[in-house]
């Protein structure tokens, strides 16, 4: 019989978008996807949307890239979905992933200091809040049509391609209700199929859509490798930079963004190399064990 091995872990959420996440700074931890898949397992391991790695950048493959980009970002995030499948970054784990940090003891970091996370999808600066973390995704594309076909949707949907590190698909819904019934139980099938899978949420605007200079939207989401998830922090700020870009000129750029596990904040500001997406919300540890891994 294989030796056991025991994994110890934390698990954590932000705005109900749910992870598990384990120390391994020198990168000596060897888990393949099933033992990551087996972390994430609802019925029989931990449960997550994902599993987040702790490591340094300088001991890992891919950090590598993001020591050259930015030689402060020592820490590296090492996201895989719950299928144990790699992905470039999520907009949530980032926060729960530097909540995690500080209370290891890996990192000391002061409310408004800043610090640079190394992720797939390149580096990415996280800045401790009064109320939780927000998160500096970067530039972003909004572009490019799609035709989406959902469980619960009568026809199929026109969605926007937007890229924020990763790759997301944003449909608008008339109403509540539409948004309500849509079974999210399967993956969306969007056409033209993109070749690394795709994230793709549903928004129906608010009524009125701004209120005090900041646009508002009810979203739900399907993640790749994960399915339907109580959040999505990329797919939130994907889903306003479509709202916004559908708005047109006259569109604020801060936005709150509801989803099933809270709300988060998505802010686009200005900066020397282009408009920056921002993503804000809290980050919470639940509570700490060890698994058994065959």
């Amino acid at each position: 019989m294989p030796h056991a091995r025991r994994i110890a872990f934390t698990k954590g959420h932000g705005t109900g978008n749910d992870f598990v996440l384990f120390a391994d700074p020198d990168g000596l931890v060897d888990l393949d996807a099933a033992d990551l898949a087996a972390l994430a397992d609802r019925h029989f391991g931990v449960g997550g949307d994902g599993i987040i790695r702790a490591v340094r950048s300088a001991n890992l493959p891919e950090g590598g890239a993001a020591l050259a980009e930015d030689p402060a970002a020592e820490w590296f995030m090492d996201y895989h979905n719950a299928d144990g499948s790699p992905a470039e970054m999520c907009g949530n784990g980032i926060r729960v992933y530097g909540s995690y940090l500080i209370e290891q003891g890996l990192l000391e970091l002061a409310v408004g200091e800043t610090v640079a996370i190394g992720t797939r999808g390149g580096v990415r600066d996280l800045t401790r809040t009064p109320d939780g973390f927000e998160v500096d995704l970067g530039p972003f594309v909004v572009a490019g049509d799609a035709m989406v076909a959902a469980d619960g949707l009568h026809v199929d949907r026109p969605g926007l391609a937007v890229g924020v590190g990763n790759p997301h698909v944003v449909v608008a819904l008339a109403d509540d209700a539409e948004l309500d019934d849509l079974d999210l139980g399967r993956a969306p099938v969007v056409t033209p199929v993109p070749p690394d899978g795709v994230n793709v949420e549903f928004v129906v605007p608010a009524e009125p859509l701004v209120q005090d200079g900041v646009g508002r939207i009810r979203m739900r989401v399907h993640e790749r490798g994960s399915g339907e998830t109580l959040s999505c922090g990329t797919g939130a700020a994907a889903a306003a930079l479509a709202t916004r870009h559908w708005a047109g000129a006259a569109a604020p750029d801060a936005w709150s963004v509801d989803v099933p596990g809270g709300t988060v904040g998505v802010r686009v500001v200005p900066t020397a190399n282009g408009d920056h997406v921002l993503l804000s919300g809290p980050a919470e540890l639940v509570f700490s064990g060890t698994m058994k891994l065959l």
